[in-house]
């Protein structure tokens, strides 16, 4: 019997609602046997998944989640079996990590400027010691009363057109995908739903190794035309349920949304092909 194997999941060391054991522990209760964490900006969880998994039962892919863009545009690019101690790897990690609590004070600021009672303290109480990000701020809002619940957050406040948005500090498409290939990896687009086919193919010339197919926010006729990209440019497939939990209430996808064993041989064949 094939695995099922989701690839793109977080834990509380980027904008996850659980710890990495925790995170484990309902992976093996979905019946997933193979999955990747991607933490934003983090690799700060993957060895301990990777000591957990064994103990039950789970494989684990080193993985991250990188953003970057594309005529201003975000795009996350998505690392798989990535070399966790790479020096070069952990200096931009550490950089960004120290950009994102800037970002986030920039956004607390305006918040404040709105006239909503909220500290950068406030914000950090979510994130604690992950890597902070806007999800962190939504959750605050929350919890002060500020908003209703976690995406009214994005829709009227810190969103891309919101007026508390701030910019984020992005590398380059290529940059992204030299630090993602000279760490061991494969790099992949995460969620390509959410952008123009223009951009998709700026990324496929750019030398993306392969695209997240299946994911949460595909409508089935999204699904068939990546299928479609990737076959028509040998790329590699991949998939998962960008699983987050807690207030993001998407506790059913984990378990829903998953590629097979026979995509992953694959990846794991282009690593042998292509060793550093």
């Amino acid at each position: 019997m094939l695995k099922k194997c989701d690839l793109h999941m977080h834990t509380s060391h980027s904008d996850g609602a659980y710890s990495t054991n925790e995170l484990i522990q309902k992976v093996a209760d979905a019946g997933l046997s193979l999955i990747s964490i991607t933490d934003h900006d983090s690799i700060n969880g993957i060895e301990e998944a990777i000591e957990c998994g064994k103990d039950l039962g789970v494989e684990v892919i080193p993985g991250v989640e990188i953003s970057t863009d594309v005529n201003d545009k975000e795009i996350h690019l998505l690392g798989y079996f990535i070399d966790i101690k790479s020096e070069e790897l952990l200096k931009y990690l550490s950089f960004f990590r120290d950009e994102r609590f800037h970002r986030a004070c920039r956004i607390v600021k305006k918040l404040q400027k709105l006239g909503f009672n909220i500290t950068i303290d406030d914000v950090m109480d979510q994130a604690r010691n992950s890597s902070v990000g806007r999800p962190h701020i939504a959750f605050a809002m929350v919890e002060l009363g500020i908003i209703s619940n976690y995406y009214e957050a994005f829709e009227k406040f810190i969103g891309d057109r919101g007026p508390a948005y701030e910019r984020k500090i992005h590398v380059s498409p290529q940059s992204a995908l030299k630090l993602i290939n000279d760490s061991g990896g494969l790099s992949f687009i995460a969620h390509p739903g959410f952008m123009d086919e223009v951009t998709l193919l700026h990324l496929i010339k750019s030398g993306i190794d392969g695209i997240e197919v299946i994911h949460p926010s595909h409508k089935p006729f999204q699904v068939k035309f990546y299928k479609g990209i990737v076959n028509q440019y040998c790329l590699l497939e991949s998939g998962g349920s960008d699983f987050h939990g807690g207030k993001k209430g998407d506790h059913d996808n984990l378990g829903n949304y998953y590629i097979s064993q026979l995509q992953v041989e694959a990846m794991k064949k282009m690593i042998v092909q292509n060793p550093d």
